[in-house]
């Protein structure tokens, strides 16, 4: 067996250490300095965005995500500097990514959506909306689906892919809401009455609001009645309680001022032929 001296180990030990030694300490700088500019960066993004008003699970997710991403690429950066060749490695991780994102395209969709909502907040929970699919009060909102309840107590479920990219209908983003109703009343009653009377009738409301004024209009001549328009304006949390009292006082108001609501009629001429 061939005996190795120190004096032939030492010449090639320092050879070895002046051709790697500079690019193993360059590497270990690069991966200290850039993982504390990685902490320093989400730490600041974090800060930002909780100044945003943004969802907690969101904002966790999205600055771990980056934090990921960023060290991947930091530690390709570092074996790139020892030599190992990455072009392999980069392109398995490309061809992995595009596997997984075609495999959730859906998923990813949602969750795209989910985050758009969460920041850009089109509505939040309690608002009652309505959208193609669906309409109801929000109950819950999730990073991939949107949950409502509708006034019959079902619930629903919506992806919030469709719901960041459809159309959507918020009823409680405004602090008021006009509610609308339509009245009929006979063509031998006055139509100064029945205004004065509805008039009056939503005054006694304690739903309905004065600023901006109700607005009571002859819209139309029908067949067998007169018929009014009524805008009237309440709060978006009234809105139902008023839609739901005013017919039923008018229709009282109008019994005792001797105010007809006349059904649909037909006058039939009865013409007598006379007789060869």
């Amino acid at each position: 067996m061939k005996n190795i001296s120190l004096e032939s180990i030492g010449p090639k030990a320092l050879e070895i250490a002046l051709k790697y030694g500079p690019k193993l300490l360059m590497a270990i700088a690069t991966l200290v300095i850039g993982l504390w500019i990685i902490n320093f960066i989400c730490s600041r993004a974090n800060k930002l965005i909780s100044k945003m008003s943004v969802d907690q699970s969101v904002s966790k997710f999205l600055i771990s995500m980056a934090s990921m991403l960023l060290k991947i690429l930091l530690f390709i950066s570092v074996a790139s500097m020892l030599g190992v060749a990455t072009t392999s490695f980069v392109a398995i991780l490309g061809a992995l990514g595009l596997a997984v994102g075609m495999a959730l395209q859906g998923s990813l969709a949602n969750f795209a959506g989910g985050v758009i909502i969460l920041i850009l907040k089109p509505f939040k929970i309690g608002d009652y909306i309505q959208t193609p699919e669906a309409e109801g009060c929000v109950t819950d909102i999730q990073i991939f689906h949107t949950f409502l309840k509708t006034l019959d107590n079902k619930k629903v479920i919506l992806p919030n892919g469709q719901l960041s990219n459809g159309r959507i209908s918020n009823f409680s983003a405004e602090e008021n809401r006009r509610v609308d109703f339509s009245f009929g009343i006979g063509y031998g009653d006055s139509i100064d009455k029945a205004t004065k009377t509805i008039q009056q009738t939503i005054e006694s409301s304690q739903f309905a609001l004065m600023t901006p004024a109700p607005r009571i209009a002859v819209v139309e001549h029908g067949e067998s009645s007169v018929n009014f328009a009524v805008h009237v304006w309440t709060k978006s949390s009234d809105y139902w309680e008023l839609h739901f009292e005013i017919p039923g006082l008018v229709k009282k108001a109008f019994d005792r001022e001797n105010i007809s609501i006349p059904y649909p009629q037909m006058d039939i001429h009865h013409i007598n032929k006379p007789q060869a």
